[in-house]
């Protein structure tokens, strides 16, 4: 890649937040913050190895009790949990990086093992189809979610909120709300999954209310301009996609392109599976109805981020399963070197120390 790639140019995100590169580590799910969920040293070397990287956006960190999903992987609802992710930021910041957390609640991607026998929530009991999820007693088929009441929908709205908060405290540049890949908010956009008949659903605007209303709630803790959110409207992950997702998340980028939001994260790329429900949105497709700063993602690889940097289509890519086994994929994009090859899957989320923050940089 030369040096003028628009890879490697310096992108300025709504005048307060200069990017030195339009590369993004994409959040990526490792399971390595133990069951108390706190981060950790080991976390700190991980991501500070990746600070080249123009932002990194952090893994999945549910915002409550209620939204954990997923075993060891890591919280912001405790103190413990600010001075872990204190020490990850930290050590990034030393390396010249910035970091942006991922606030999550996995909604029905639950399971009762994680919650001491009470069900998981979603906007709708309608239960995932899915093959099992990985729980603390083992592999569980999925269960029928409760559906949240209007005041369980305040709680949470709170609940990210006071997240967004402690975000801050730990010393994050922003935070990203993950709307995407068929945890709560998404399954609160999507038809499929939200068959409410009250101010929450029944309706393309009313589907959208509770991101709405979690955005505005983040917003009286973090600056707009310091806020990503991040949108799946192809996938099939956690059994998705809906019939009207062309209309539903054109809505989406429709309103949230009233807001001077640090960027919007669309899961444009086909990598991980399409619902073929329709026609695939597209970042040009979003960019009609977004003016913002625009975020793609999903088996890009240097040639074709490229293409969508100089089309204009995109201001930033994210790169996920890359950034396993390469944590200098910047240079390595810089220099032409060799990407190594793709970590194996038993390795992602194992809970050990091997295949996390022992690949090497490249050797010449």
């Amino acid at each position: 890649m030369s040096k003028a790639s628009p890879l490697l140019k310096p992108v300025s995100i709504n005048t307060t937040l200069e990017l030195k590169n339009r590369i993004v580590m994409a959040p990526l799910t490792r399971g390595r913050a133990g069951s108390d969920r706190i981060p950790n040293a080991l976390m700190a070397d991980y991501y500070s190895q990746r600070a080249s990287a123009g932002l990194i956006i952090s893994e999945a960190t549910v915002i409550s009790k209620q939204g954990i999903g997923w075993m060891d992987s890591p919280g912001i609802y405790n103190d413990e949990q600010v001075q872990g992710w204190k020490q990850v930021v930290d050590a990034v910041h030393e390396a010249g990086g910035t970091m942006f957390l991922q606030l999550w609640h996995c909604g029905r991607a639950s399971h009762s093992s994680f919650h001491n026998g009470e069900l998981p929530v979603a906007p709708s009991a309608i239960k995932l189809d899915g093959e099992y999820i990985q729980t603390p007693k083992g592999k569980e088929h999925y269960e029928t979610p409760a559906a949240l009441t209007v005041e369980q929908i305040k709680e949470t709205v709170n609940d990210y909120k006071k997240a967004a908060r402690r975000a801050m405290q730990a010393g994050f540049d922003g935070v990203e709300i993950h709307s995407a890949n068929g945890y709560l908010i998404d399954q609160f956009l999507q038809s499929k999954t939200n068959e409410r008949t009250d101010n929450y659903g029944g309706s393309i605007p009313n589907r959208y209310r509770f991101l709405d209303e979690i955005l505005q709630a983040v917003m009286a803790e973090v600056s707009v301009d310091r806020i990503g959110v991040r949108l799946a409207p192809n996938g099939v992950f956690n059994d998705m996609g809906s019939a009207d997702f062309r209309d539903q998340f054109t809505f989406v980028a429709e309103q949230l392109n009233n807001f001077s939001l640090a960027y919007l994260h669309v899961m444009d790329g086909l990598a991980f599976g399409f619902h073929e429900l329709g026609e695939a949105m597209t970042l040009s497709d979003i960019r009609e109805v977004f003016k913002g700063p625009l975020m793609g993602n999903c088996g890009y690889n240097q040639k074709t981020a490229e293409q969508a940097i100089a089309n204009k289509h995109a201001d930033l890519i994210a790169f996920g399963r890359p950034y396993i086994s390469n944590p200098d994929l910047v240079e390595r994009f810089e220099n032409d070197w060799t990407i190594a090859e793709e970590a194996p899957t038993e390795i992602w989320y194992a809970p050990s120390e091997e295949g996390y923050a022992d690949f090497p940089v490249y050797q010449e």
